[in-house]
This record gives structure tokens, sequence and C-alpha cells, in this order.
């Protein structure tokens, strides 16, 4: 299978681009979901037994023996929900616009992919922003929500519309630079790694696990800000970008500013390792199903209509002829009939 074939979907797929971009984004958070609940305590500046200057291991632990079992996995339901329609308008116009900007300009398939990412971000990230908040609300210790329904409901009545998109510009910086570094930083490990770009799991489950770490490192900052604003009490408001970074500035110095950084990579890498080598598999899938459709022979046009009053045409002339026989006692009539159809035009017999 060639680049140009492996890097193209046809465009009538574009369900079929949701659907494996849905799939992918459910897998990539469901099954790293526990991490990320230990990375937003890590992150939280909020009253939780000094929770910042414990291990991953530790606070995880801590998590299973004082909350539960399934305490790690509290607000799964709502990423779920979430997750589902945005990496599936996500993944769809991200192939669309690499293709489109990569055949209409000269850049690289690197730097389109890169663009691509980026412009993608603004509609995954509306459908993800009121996802975070309240997933992050119900992964907090103390939490006084009792499950989804009731955190939706109580940040509604409390704190209105907006507190579900608090931190949605703050996510957009974070998102536009992450996507720019861990799209391109994909790209490139696929030209290293699998230069003829052929379907492999191991190659892109490497890529995406490199490219991932790399974009998670170098944006943890902006999520720890992203953090604070969404985790947020009614009594402590922190609006916007500036405002966020003053107060982690405050509360944790320079250091604050990666605070659960390691939690957030070992989160990140395996999960976007998952999500591609999921994404690659359907994309790999879609392209031979439209290959064989493409493949299969024409078939013959069909014959034409047949006038069925000309075939269910009866009898029309009968005559009578006599024969005598030489050999016979008396002579015989004989019927000799005349059949009219399309075809023959009174054919006899």
């Amino acid at each position: 299978m060639s680049f140009d074939e492996y890097e193209t979907i046809p465009s009538s797929n574009v369900t079929d681009h949701m659907m494996a971009g849905a799939i992918a984004g459910i897998m990539e958070h469901c099954v790293m979901y526990p991490l990320d609940s230990v990375k937003t305590r890590l992150q939280a500046f909020m009253p939780s037994g000094n929770v910042a200057n414990r291990g991953i291991s530790t606070v995880l632990f801590n998590m299973i023996k004082h909350e539960g079992y399934l305490r790690p996995m509290r607000g799964m339901g709502t990423v779920i929900i979430g997750s589902g329609p945005a990496h599936a308008l996500y993944f769809a116009s991200y192939e669309h616009l690499k293709q489109k900007i990569s055949h209409q300009t000269s850049l690289s398939m690197t730097v389109s992919s890169g663009i691509a990412g980026c412009a993608s971000t603004i509609i995954h990230d509306a459908i993800m922003t009121p996802t975070d908040v309240i997933k992050q609300r119900l992964q907090m210790s103390n939490s006084p929500y009792s499950g989804i329904l009731n955190c939706i409901s109580s940040v509604w009545r409390a704190e209105g519309l907006g507190a579900f998109y608090r931190s949605y510009m703050v996510q957009l910086f974070m998102n536009a630079p992450f996507q720019v570094v861990h799209f391109m930083t994909y790209e490139y490990c696929q030209s290293v790694l699998n230069p003829e770009r052929i379907y492999n799991p191991l190659y892109h489950m490497l890529s995406g696990g490199i490219a991932g770490g790399l974009a998670a490192a170098i944006t943890t900052p902006l999520d720890v800000c992203k953090t604070l604003l969404n985790t947020q009490t009614v009594n402590a408001r922190v609006e916007g970008l500036f405002r966020a970074v003053a107060t982690v500035y405050t509360l944790g110095g320079p250091r604050g500013f990666f605070r659960g950084m390691v939690a957030r990579v070992i989160y990140q890498m395996p999960s976007t390792a998952i999500s591609w080598t999921t994404y690659e598999f359907f994309k790999f899938i879609l392209i031979k199903k439209a290959k064989i459709s493409d493949d299969r022979p024409t078939p013959p046009p069909p014959p034409p209509p047949i006038n069925s009053t000309l075939i269910n045409e009866k009898i029309t002339t009968k005559t009578s002829v006599r024969c005598d026989l030489p050999v016979a006692s008396r002579s015989r009539i004989y019927s000799h009939y005349t059949i009219r159809d399309d075809v023959s035009k009174g054919q006899q017999f």
C-alpha cells in the first residue's frame, strides 16, 4: 500500500472517520483514567493533606485505601459521554484539513499535520472543556457531589453556565501548542521509524507515545492553570489565564507550574499510544474496505425490457390442411398454426 493510499481515505467515509476517532478517544481516556485522577489531585491547590508532596503510587494507594476501590474511576462516565463526539469531530476535521493543506500548499505533511491538529482543537475543546470541569470536580478529594448529574445541576445553580467554560481559553492556549508538538512529533517519528507508511501497530504505538509524552511535558504549566480554574470553589474566583498564572505562582512558586508533570507524562504517553494505535487500525480497515469495493468488476448492463403483451400473445390464425397419406385408410385433417411475436413476425412451424 503506497503512502498516498494510506494517507487518504475517501471523502465519502466521513462517518467512518468519526467512528474511528470516537472509539480511539474513548479508549485513550478510559484505559488510563485512574492515573488522570491522581494527576488532578497532584495539581490542585486545595487542602487535601499536602498531596502535592507525595508520589503517584502513594496518592493512588491512599485513594483506594480510604475511599474505596472504585474511587479512582469516579467521573469516568463523563469522559465516555464527552470524548466520543469530541474525538469524532476532532479526527474527522484533522484528516480533512491535513489533506487539504498539504495538497493546496507546498508545506510538508509534518507541518500540515501540526496546523490541522491546532485548528481541530477548537472543536475538540468546545466539547471537552465542560467535560473536564465535571470530571475534575468529581476526582477531587472530599468532593461534595454525589454523581455526574448532581455535579452538573449544582454547578449550574451556584455558578451559572460560565463555570463550565471558565477554562476554555486556557484549554485552547494549552492544547494548541500541545497538538502542534503532538502531531508534528508523531509525523516525524513515522517518517523515521516507518518511512513507507505501512500499517504497523508497533510503529504507531511508539510514535504516539513519544509524541504524547513530549507534548505533555512542554504544556504542563498550562495544564496546572487549567486545573486551578476547573476545581476552584465558589468562594475562590480566579478568572482568565493571567490571573491563573499569577495565582499558581503565588501559591506554589516556579515549581508550582510543574506539579503533577510526571503523572501527566506517564498518563499521556500510553494514552496517545493507545489512541493512535486504535485510530490507525480502523483507518487501515476502512482503506481495505474501500479498495475491495473499488476492485469489484462492474456488472453487465441489464437486458432491455421485453414487452409482456407480445410474449403472451395467443395464436392468431388457424388453418386446416388436408393431407392424404398412402397408408392411411382415410384422410386426416391437421391443424396449421401461426404464432406472432416481436422477433419472428409470423414465423410458422
